[in-house]
């Protein structure tokens, strides 16, 4: 028998609508099947994102691995931004009618069909062969939107070409002359729905775990990586038979015989600008003149600006606790957040989500949607495009699960009564 929360999963299959449509198409989870008598993949027998971060702990070198599951410093942020979410118990309500479910809402101009985004994360090739076309391809299926990083091993355009689902575009502004301005008009070309300025890269964050596995751009033999590598073969197979990896959005930039990894990385490190200011964010936000967010807020006097500057939604993020070690975790400020803007944007929270019932908390606390990273990293490197969408069908049947068990069938009947202390702070 199917769990009552699982019977009310829609059914019919195919990807979510383009954007700016009433409602996108519903999916038939995989997770039915299995349930039902299904065969059993070793995917299906994940069933967890911490089941995932495991397998993807088994198919990467470890230095691969550690650079998605590390933070800076001493870690304090990347830990607390999970764990900060036990601080805030979930109250439900009893005998209302949860019959039907809605997931839907819409954030930065796109009909979603869950509350719950992809947010950018560099170089996905490295991970699994199939990249950031596996990860966009996934959203699709699940109808949310996917989000493109500056330094993605796959190019804007081919994104484009192959997923009709919404698309966000992640911006690092860069001192190249130019470069900024012309990735912003290949994104309007290529029919991407919403464009994000990342504003706490300026100087790269201190990632200790890199240095002690020997983690390189690319992945090369040093002497702390050499065995891990080894105990790969599956993986260097792939890397050594794939198209040679590039940062593909900026490769072109780099002088003509300077277009490896390892060189645009050096080159990438270099062109963050230290001098970006408000001023360059309106600028950016005036050329892209559509749905704009800025990534990287956690104070609420930072989220009335960009609300000044006119951005469509802040998200409150901090890089996933790999820049500034010791700052508050997004779950911790959105209320404030949320309270000081007073609707004027969407809120976005990005970080520490691994749980369905972590995007619930983030809703009661403010939150217009949530964005995840390394959960679909790990699903990614588990198993490619069905490894990302297996995340998604977990996720999103906890999200459901969770509201019918809290009495609040629908995105619209999450608020702050949902949690015990619900107001803001």
């Amino acid at each position: 028998m199917i769990p009552d929360c699982l019977s009310t999963l829609p059914r019919g299959n195919g990807p979510g609508r383009p954007c700016g449509t009433a409602r996108p198409v519903r999916y038939d989870p995989p997770l039915r099947r299995h349930l039902t008598g299904g065969s059993v993949s070793a995917l299906q027998r994940c069933y967890n994102v911490e089941d995932f971060r495991r397998r993807a702990r088994r198919k990467l070198p470890a230095p691969l691995f550690h650079y998605i599951d590390g933070g800076a410093d001493d870690e304090r942020t990347l830990r607390a931004n999970t764990s900060a979410f036990d601080q805030y118990p979930l109250v439900p309500r009893i005998l209302r009618d949860v019959t039907h479910t809605d997931l839907r809402t819409r954030v930065l101009g796109c009909d979603v069909a869950l509350p719950l985004l992809l947010a950018p994360t560099g170089m996905s090739r490295f991970f699994h062969y199939q990249g950031e076309l596996a990860v966009a391809r996934a959203a699709a299926t699940f109808g949310t939107l996917y989000s493109l990083s500056t330094v993605s091993t796959t190019t804007i355009e081919d994104v484009a070409r192959a997923t009709s689902g919404p698309k966000l575009f992640q911006l690092y502004v860069l001192r190249d002359p130019g470069i900024n301005d012309e990735l912003i008009d290949r994104c309007k070309a290529a029919g991407f729905n919403a464009l994000c300025l990342t504003v706490d890269t300026v100087v790269q964050g201190n990632r200790e775990r890199d240095l002690r596995t020997g983690m390189t751009v690319p992945p090369a033999l040093t002497a702390q990586s050499f065995a891990s590598f080894c105990a790969r073969p599956q993986w260097c197979y792939r890397f050594l038979t794939s198209p040679r990896l590039q940062m593909a959005n900026v490769a072109h930039r780099i002088a003509e015989g300077s277009t490896q990894v390892s060189s645009l990385a050096s080159y990438i490190n270099g062109q963050f600008d230290r001098a970006l200011n408000w001023a360059a964010a309106e600028r950016i936000r005036a050329r892209w003149q559509g749905p704009f967010a800025i990534k990287g807020v956690l104070c609420a006097e930072d989220a009335r600006r960009a609300a000044d500057i006119g951005a469509t939604a802040v998200i409150v993020s901090n890089h996933g606790g790999r820049q500034l070690d010791g700052v508050p975790a997004p779950i911790e400020v959105i209320a404030e957040i949320a309270d000081a803007v007073g609707g004027r944007l969407e809120i976005i929270l990005d970080g520490g989500v691994r749980r369905g019932t972590h995007v619930l908390r983030a809703l009661a606390r403010g939150a217009t949607a949530c964005m995840m990273g390394r959960p679909y990293l790990y699903g990614l490197a588990a198993g490619g495009q069905a490894g990302v969408e297996r995340v998604l069908e977990l996720l999103r049947a906890e999200i459901e699960r969770g509201m019918i068990l809290s009495g609040r069938p629908r995105i619209a009947d999450i608020d702050a009564s949902l949690i015990r202390g619900g107001g803001a702070g």
